[in-house]
């Protein structure tokens, strides 16, 4: 089981992320998008979207920094073991928690609105159960093993088995020595990444690069005396047909 866990699923969970992403952008490009729901009700939405989209946002910087930067480089610029235990403990369970409003007003806001709740599919049903249980764990993992003075050194154990995935040759043996919250945590994250492609949250991977490159689009305003002919209106430089 171990070996599964560890050394086999976060492969399955990469799979399903790449094959579901192409499969979605092939078959399904027109899918591909948050299907807002903006015109239905804006005013919870204006202040749970940001509340959601920064704090994961600054969720997934710490787990970057903490899974991928080693400890030998935070010492070199200056930043020790026990600054690096508060700064994590602080501004993640912050950004914890941040996400955490941000995704329950979302949930209060499509059960709430009739015509909200009758564009919620199935998919985002399942996406904000495992998104909210992934942060919720992570929360709970890191408040469990962690004190003002010292915590769990998830550096030492989590993040040498996170980077050995790279290299094609996982420990496992260290993330199975880790405590049990933070198995369940990491196990509910590979499960949201496997889901990724099959919900709204396949936004993430968008960016509008055609903008840069798309022919400008002139917008004119109708002059209400249009619908009288062109002999009502005005001449104006530059803009009549030009005659031949």
């Amino acid at each position: 089981m171990s070996t599964f866990l560890w050394g086999a699923l976060p492969y399955l969970a990469l799979a399903l992320l790449v094959s579901g992403l192409v499969w979605r952008y092939r078959y399904d490009r027109f899918g591909w998008t948050t299907r807002s729901s903006e015109l239905y009700e804006s005013r919870l939405l204006n202040i749970a979207s940001p509340l959601f989209h920064y704090g994961i946002l600054f969720v997934l910087a710490g787990h970057l920094m903490g899974l991928f930067v080693p400890a030998a480089w935070t010492d070199a610029v200056g930043l020790d073991e026990h600054a690096y235990h508060l700064l994590s403990l602080f501004a993640g369970c912050a950004a914890g928690f941040l996400a955490v409003a941000g995704i329950l007003l979302l949930v209060y806001r499509r059960r709430t609105n009739a015509a909200v709740f009758r564009a919620t599919t199935r998919n985002d049903k399942l996406m904000y159960v495992v998104l909210l249980a992934a942060i919720v764990l992570g929360l709970v993992a890191k408040l469990m093993h962690s004190s003002l003075s010292a915590g769990y050194d998830y550096r030492a154990t989590i993040a040498p088995w996170a980077r050995s995935l790279f290299t094609l040759q996982p420990k496992t043996g260290l993330m199975a020595a880790a405590p049990l919250a933070y198995r369940i945590h990491a196990v509910v994250g590979l499960a949201l990444f496997a889901l990724i492609p099959f919900t709204r949250l396949v936004h993430m991977f968008s960016a509008p690069v055609q903008y840069l490159f798309r022919p400008y689009l002139v917008y004119r305003t109708r002059d209400p005396r249009d619908s009288r002919g062109p002999a009502a209106r005005p001449p104006r430089r530059g803009w009549e047909r030009i005659k031949y």
